[in-house]
């Protein structure tokens, strides 16, 4: 038997209910905040990862499923599955020349994405990313828009023990003093590091404070160590755009701590990071994260434009929400004559109604028996109603059961 791969899950029956409120929700929170939806490809050129996630992060080193397509006498092309949305979504909007647009550029997506990795609760090889970016706006109104979409659109789910934490990387020149920082005071633990890290210092010393090894998270604790990165070396202008996001979010009442250890795992972003978490998710307790990426168009070839945004694993909110019901039909025809129950069936569903009848010809208790756990009214056709033009109607909640003798009645039922 062929099984479905490591890493990989079908998703059916009762859990379908679910993944479908959870995209509806996400859906109504984001574009009644003027978010469109944007479906971008799910193969890229791996050069756009290798440039745009950074070639010092675990994604591009280790996790991206590339392949080659084409071989060398058709211009063999290098191409990957998306690890992640946002450098797919920038790509897009270089090439249709969105920042032609009036800002701000506002997008949401939800889709499926892929990285190799060892398969754990609420993490799979094959996943998928509620998210969404915003282009055009440099002022802090876009970093608070876009942590209070993340709130409500975890609050719509239900999920309300969070916690915000926030950082502010600086701009490039505050973010190279820090990096400079970093590695003149870790010089001499280099050889203790793990050998993640010690790429990551030739590559991009901030992303070791990311790093989980557990020698070199005692390695950070050192005094020292500690003091540098504690320290605040962001401009005046950076620490002005991080105070008035915060007072932007104390107005709106949403609760953050402020956690100078946070990066994030990619490259490109710089001055406001976020992680909201979860306490209901143990170790692994990030639900969302997100933050600036003002550079990250120009890199990719585009004009310079600011730009934020964050992303939510699907997977990790379906282990955390309560599980909905699938909804029951409208009706389940019950008949033993085929022709007028498919006729009715196709009337009903061409009125935006559920309906559903017996393909077996089944005895009539049979059928009522199916009736009973799939519809809310079973539609009763027997020769009597048929030869006398009108409906046999039971409420399958109730057991009551009356004659319907208009199309337009079935129609008026909620």
């Amino acid at each position: 038997m062929i099984k479905a791969q490591r890493g990989t899950k079908d998703i059916f029956g009762d859990e379908v209910a679910t993944w479908q409120w959870i995209f509806e929700n996400a859906k109504k929170t984001f574009q009644n905040a003027d978010f469109t939806e944007i479906k971008t490809p799910i193969f890229e050129a791996t050069e756009l990862f290798n440039r745009g996630v950074g070639d010092s992060t675990d994604i591009v080193n280790k996790e991206m499923y590339t392949f080659k397509v084409g071989g060398a006498e058709k211009n063999e092309t290098s191409i990957t599955l998306r690890p992640e949305n946002t450098a797919g979504v920038v790509r897009s909007f270089i090439e249709h020349n969105l920042n032609r647009q009036s800002p701000p550029q506002k997008f949401w997506y939800f889709g499926p994405m892929f990285r190799y990795e060892r398969p754990q609760a609420g993490r799979q090889r094959q996943f998928h990313q509620a998210g969404i970016e915003l282009f055009g706006i440099k002022e802090p109104t876009a970093d608070a828009e876009v942590i209070m979409l993340a709130v409500d659109f975890l609050n719509a789910l239900g999920l309300n023990n969070l916690t915000v934490e926030l950082n502010t990387l600086g701009c490039n020149k505050c973010k190279n003093e820090y990096k400079e920082s970093i590695k003149k005071v870790l010089l001499p633990y280099l050889e203790e590091l793990c050998d993640d890290c010690k790429m990551r210092y030739k590559k991009n010393p901030l992303r070791i404070l990311d790093c989980k090894n557990e020698n070199c998270q005692k390695i950070f604790e050192i005094k020292e160590i500690k003091e540098i990165i504690l320290k605040d070396y962001v401009c005046d202008e950076c620490r002005e755009h991080f105070t008035e996001l915060q007072s932007y979010l104390d107005n709106l009442n949403i609760k953050y701590t402020i956690n100078k250890m946070l990066v994030r795992g990619l490259d490109y972003y710089n001055r406001t990071v976020f992680e909201i978490k979860s306490e209901a998710l143990g170790s692994q307790s990030a639900v969302c994260g997100g933050g600036r990426y003002d550079g990250l168009v120009e890199m990719l070839g585009g004009t310079p434009t600011p730009a934020i945004g964050f992303a939510m694993g699907v997977e990790r909110l379906y282990t955390l929400v309560d599980k909905v019901a699938p909804k029951k039909n409208d009706f389940f025809i019950v008949s033993n004559n085929s022709n007028e129950a498919i006729k009715l069936a196709r009337k009903l569903r061409l009125k935006n109604k559920r309906a559903s009848f017996d393909l077996q010809k089944r005895k009539f208790a049979k059928q009522l028996e199916k009736a009973s756990k799939t519809a809310k009214y079973a539609i009763i056709l027997g020769e009597d109603e048929i030869n006398e033009n009108y409906y046999s109607l039971k409420n399958l909640a109730t057991g009551e059961q009356k004659a319907i003798k208009t199309f337009e009645e079935l129609l008026n039922l909620s």
